[in-house]
C-alpha cells in the first residue's frame, strides 16, 4: 500500500442487487497522505453537489453480465453510426464485432486464441482522440467535437469508454478458460463533469511501477481524466518490442489532473509472482528504450492508492472466489456516503432515459 496511516473518515459505498433491492455496504478506509487528502475534498464536493456517477461504464471484467462483449461491441457500432450519420466532416469506415476483434486459435498459456486484437481496438481509440481533441494542459478540442451536438457529443465519449470496458472484458474472458484466479475484475466510479485540481509535487511520490501491482480491495485516486493512454497500457497493448513512434493511439502523457473519480481492484495482486516481476522488469526496459526514466516519479505511472476495502467486515472474508461470487449479486451503486457528504444514485444504465440523463449531466455543472 502506498498510504501508511488511515484518517478516521470511513466511507460507505452501498451496492444494490437489481432484482431483489438486497443492499450490500463496502467499508472502506482512506489513507492520509497528501494525493488522498485532496482526493477525499473532491469526492465530497461530487457527493455534496450531486454530481451524476456513470453507471455504463463502471463493472469492469465481470465476465458473466449483460455488458458483455455482444453488447459492447454492438454499443460500438451504434456509436459510430451515430457520429457518421451527424455531418460533421469524420466519416469512421469500420466495424467491430467479436470476429474482429478476438484472436482465434486454441486458449492457454502462451497461446494466442482468445487475446484481444489490439491493432483493431487502438483504431476506435483514435477515432475518439481525433473527434475529441485533447485535453488537460496545453490541449484543445477538436472542431468536430465543438461542431457536435450534445447527443454526438456523448456518443464520441462511448468511443473511449467502450473501448476500455471491451478490453477488459475479453481479457477475463480469456482468463476465465485457463487462469480463472487472474481474471482482472475492477469498478470504476466516475463523475459526469467532475472538477479537476492540479497535481503537485509532493502528490508523484504516491505513483511509481511498484503500484502497478494492486491489492484486492485497493481504492485508487481517478486520475487518467487525459485522453490516451498511459505508459503500462501502451506497453501491455503493443508488447515490449513496441516504440512509441509507429503507435495508433497517438496520445501518451503523464497526468496532470485528478478528480474525486476513483477505481476499486477486485482481482487478485500479482505482484509477489515470478510473471509479474518479470513484466515489470521488462517494462523498465520498455521504458529506457523508449527515452524515459523508470524512476521518475513525474510520469506519473501507476495507480495511487487513497484506501483500501475492509474486506472482512464488508464480505466476511478475503476468499476473492466468495467475494466475486457476492459482487456478481450487486453491481449497481446506490449510494455513497463519508463522513461529510451522502449521496444515491437512482438510476441504471439499462434505464429508458438513461442516455437522456446522461446528456444532460454532460452539459452542466
Amino acid at each position: 500500500m502506498t498510504g501508511t496511516t488511515t484518517l478516521t473518515n470511513e466511507i460507505v459505498m452501498t451496492l444494490q442487487n437489481r432484482d431483489t433491492g438486497e443492499k450490500l455496504p463496502v467499508y472502506i478506509h482512506t489513507f492520509a497522505d497528501s494525493l488522498s487528502k485532496k482526493w477525499l475534498t473532491a469526492l465530497n464536493e461530487l457527493l455534496e453537489k450531486d454530481f451524476h456517477l456513470e453507471k455504463n461504464f463502471q463493472f469492469l471484467g465481470f465476465v458473466e453480465t449483460p455488458r458483455n462483449g455482444e453488447k459492447l461491441t454492438k454499443l460500438m457500432n451504434e456509436s459510430i453510426k451515430a457520429i457518421n450519420d451527424a455531418d460533421l466532416g469524420y466519416q469512421i469506415d469500420d466495424h467491430f464485432s467479436m470476429e474482429n476483434t478476438i484472436e482465434k486459435g486454441e486458449v492457454g498459456d502462451g497461446k494466442p486464441g482468445g487475446k484481444l486484437i489490439h491493432s483493431k481496438l487502438n483504431w476506435l481509440h483514435r477515432y475518439f482522440e481525433d473527434l475529441q481533441g485533447t485535453s488537460g494542459k496545453g490541449g484543445a478540442l477538436s472542431p468536430y467535437y465543438l461542431k457536435a451536438t450534445p447527443r454526438i457529443r456523448w456518443n464520441i465519449r462511448q468511443l473511449n469508454l467502450l473501448c476500455h470496458e471491451y478490453e477488459s472484458w475479453v481479457l477475463s474472458l480469456r482468463k476465465q478458460a485457463y487462469a480463472p484466479e487472474w481474471m482482472r475484475p475492477s469498478q470504476i466510479l466516475c463523475w459526469m463533469q467532475a472538477p479537476r485540481f492540479e497535481l503537485e509535487e509532493q502528490d508523484f511520490e504516491t505513483f511509481g511501477i511498484d503500484t502497478l501491482a494492486r491489492p484486492l480491495g485497493g481504492v485508487f485516486v481517478g486520475v487518467n481524466k487525459a485522453v490516451g493512454k498511459h505508459h503500462w497500457e501502451v506497453f501491455n497493448d503493443e508488447g515490449k518490442d513496441s516504440t512509441i513512434d509507429h503507435l495508433t493511439t497517438v496520445a501518451m502523457r503523464s497526468q496532470s489532473l485528478a478528480t474525486g473519480d476513483f477505481d476499486i481492484e477486485w482481482a487478485n495482486n500479482p505482484g509477489e509472482y515470478d510473471f509479474m516481476k518479470q513484466d515489470l522488469k521488462d517494462f523498465r526496459a520498455w521504458l529506457v528504450k523508449n527515452g524515459f526514466d523508470p524512476d521518475d516519479k513525474a510520469l506519473t505511472i501507476g495507480h495511487p492508492q487513497c484506501g483500501q476495502v475492509d474486506l472482512v467486515k464488508t464480505f466476511g472474508t478475503e476468499d476473492y472466489k466468495e467475494i466475486w461470487k457476492k459482487l456478481y449479486d450487486f453491481q449497481d451503486v446506490f449510494s455513497i456516503g463519508t463522513n461529510e457528504a451522502y449521496a444515491e444514485f437512482p438510476y441504471h444504465w439499462s434505464d429508458a432515459d438513461f442516455i437522456t440523463r446522461q446528456i444532460t449531466a454532460q452539459e452542466e455543472h
